[in-house]
């Protein structure tokens, strides 16, 4: 699985800056959509962070995983609006996280500066509950529900209906991405793999080569007379 098409988002802080939470003139964030993925390549010794404006009684859930890189490993942390940690891995490789969210910006870092030469391709995914839309478009509906005493089945019903398979949908699109991030990092293993086994079988041929000559030679030279005739 390639990375996602570059979104119009940037990193949020310089390195080692994890008190400053207004995110920098230029910084970009997340649509507020239910439903962000982002994929990006993080170089070594580099750290790159990101923020979320979220509103109160929200719900944030991050996941991120890492596709390829040495160690598939990398260091995760999530801070609220007041500066408070509330999430760090440490040498992880994947994570799930869910926090109720206050207003403010919510801000997330992955780190790879332990590394100092293999670079990480991260996968993460954003899902944002209670953003205050839907809300909105219930009390839209509840505008239409006056009058209709005389059906079968109350628009409240309904709409009760379309939000479980719309909720049931996005979970389903949910497992879906995170079934391509997990299928995308086992092949980056497999490939991995596959270029080690092909560098060592290399390394075997030519050890058996050079040891074949040698004995050949050896051999050869058991049966060399080296008797000088006399004249």
């Amino acid at each position: 699985m390639g990375p996602a098409p570059w979104p119009r988002l940037l990193p949020l802080l310089p390195l080692g800056c994890f008190a400053l939470l207004l995110p920098p003139p230029g910084a970009a964030e997340f649509s507020p959509s239910l439903d962000s993925d982002f994929t990006f390549t993080l170089p070594a010794g580099r750290k790159e962070c990101f923020y979320q404006p979220m509103r109160k009684e929200a719900s944030l859930e991050l996941e991120y995983q890492v596709l390829d890189g040495a160690g598939l490993d990398v260091d995760f942390h999530l801070l609220s609006p007041r500066g408070e940690t509330l999430v760090f891995d440490e040498r992880k490789s994947d994570g799930v996280h869910t926090v109720e969210a206050e207003d403010g910006d919510y801000m997330f870092c992955f780190d790879n500066t332990f590394s100092t030469i293999s670079e990480k391709v991260i996968f993460f995914e954003l899902i944002l509950d209670n953003m205050g839309e839907d809300g909105q478009d219930q009390e839209d509906w509840k505008k239409y529900v006056t009058g209709t005493d005389l059906l079968d089945m109350k628009l409240e019903d309904i709409l009760e209906s379309i939000n479980s398979v719309k909720a049931r949908l996005s979970k389903s699109v949910q497992i879906q991405t995170l079934l391509r991030a997990f299928e995308a990092r086992d092949r980056n293993i497999q490939e991995s793999n596959f270029d080690r086994v092909n560098f060592w079988s290399m390394v075997n041929l030519g050890v058996m080569v050079v040891v074949s000559a040698l004995q050949v030679y050896m051999l050869k030279s058991l049966f060399e007379d080296k008797r000088k005739s006399k004249t």
